[in-house]
Parts: C-alpha cells; structure tokens; sequence
C-alpha cells in the first residue's frame, strides 16, 4: 500500500482526495494536516510514502513545507492560474503537480508515480508553466536553456532517448513507456538516467518542459 498524506486547509477538499485516492486500492491515507507545518510534524511521527500538500496553506504553504520534508515524496496541490507558486514549484524540483480541477485518475496516476520515484506534470500546469515562458518575463523555468539552446541539448539525444523523454512528458509511467517502446521498466530508467544528464534537468518534470517549451517554438 502506498501511504499518504494529505495537507489541505479545506475540509471539504481533504475529505474529496481521501475518497479518490482509498477507491485505487493500492493508497491508503494514513494523516491529513490543515497546514505546511502540522504536516511536516505528523510526517516525522507517522511512515509516509507520498505527502500531497496544497501549495496555498497557513502558517506554512506547501512548498516551504516540501524544503522540511525528508522522507516522503510531494505532489503539489495547485490552482489554475497561481503562476508565481508554479514558478516556486518547478524550481524546487517536487515530484509532481496537479490541479484541484483534475480528473480522479490523474490525481491518482500522480501519486503512483510519484511513490515510484517518477515525475509527475499534470497537462494543465504543463500549458500553464509554457504559457509563463512565452510571456518572456524572464523568471520561468529553465530560462538559460530556453529556444535555440533547448532545440540543441534535445538534438543531442538519440531517438531512443528522445522517445522516453517523450513519453515522459505525456506523464506516463517507466512501466508505461515500457510498454509502449517494448522496454522492460529497468530500461526505461537507464535512458531516462541518461536524458536528465545530458539535458542537465534535476528530474523530470524539468525535463518534460524543456521538451515541451522547445516544441512550443516551432
């Protein structure tokens, strides 16, 4: 069972995520927290696997509460629209992000991932996150390897690597991708090791984005 925890300020919400989330059968809710900082207590008393936090909570927002967090692995809870928490979010490097609008399965499908070491970039924010680079403000993810520079680390990688980063940044899984390519999972990880060195990214999400912002600009 995948253990989680979930931080909302909302009642209603947490209550909205428990169901979605104890209907897989492979999750269980182990702890909810109405802020950043009851969550980082309970998630040093309790084992967790998965801390999925709102990014906007009292006392402490989520992703000051992700920096505190040692153990687990956090998807962020977001908003449409927050584009300044987006920013703090894809710099951080969380394992994922999702907005409260998204379907059952893919809050799901993020916390799987999540729990199996993967990233996770929920399409909305993926739009939302190029729409911010487009804009040119000069403060979105990735901006030194942005346009020119994004088009060539890709070219560097071979069409192997570019089909994982490709199915990556369609949020599947190493499982997943595996199936897709006719890969085992194991070689999946391999290639995706790969990418992420030459493509200097910290994880994948950063990953998924410098493919789909090179994409956006042609």
């Amino acid at each position: 069972m995948i253990k989680v925890l979930i931080a909302d300020d909302e009642p209603l919400i947490t209550a909205g995520i428990r169901t979605v989330l104890e209907s897989a059968g492979d999750i269980e809710v182990v702890a909810v927290a109405r802020d950043g900082r009851e969550a980082v207590e309970v998630a040093r008393r309790r084992h967790v696997d998965v801390a999925l936090l709102d990014i906007s909570m009292p006392v402490l927002d989520g992703l000051a509460a992700a920096a505190e967090l040692a153990g687990p692995r956090v998807v962020i809870l977001t908003a449409f629209g927050d584009e300044e928490n987006v920013r703090r979010a894809v710099r951080q490097g969380v394992s994922g992000f999702v907005v409260k609008t998204c379907a059952p399965e893919e809050l799901i499908r993020a916390v799987r991932a999540a729990h199996a070491g993967q990233a996770y970039l929920s399409p909305v924010v993926a739009r939302q996150v190029l729409d911010m680079a487009g804009a040119g403000d000069g403060r979105g993810p990735g901006d030194d390897r942005r346009g020119p520079d994004a088009s060539r680390l890709l070219a560097a990688l071979t069409a192997r690597e570019a089909d994982v980063l490709a199915m990556v940044a369609e949020g599947l899984s190493n499982a997943e991708a595996g199936r897709r390519l006719h890969m085992t999972e194991a070689t999946v990880k391999t290639y995706m090791s790969r990418v992420l060195a030459k493509l200097g990214c910290a994880n994948r999400v950063q990953a998924a984005l410098l493919l789909r912002d090179a994409a956006s600009r042609h």
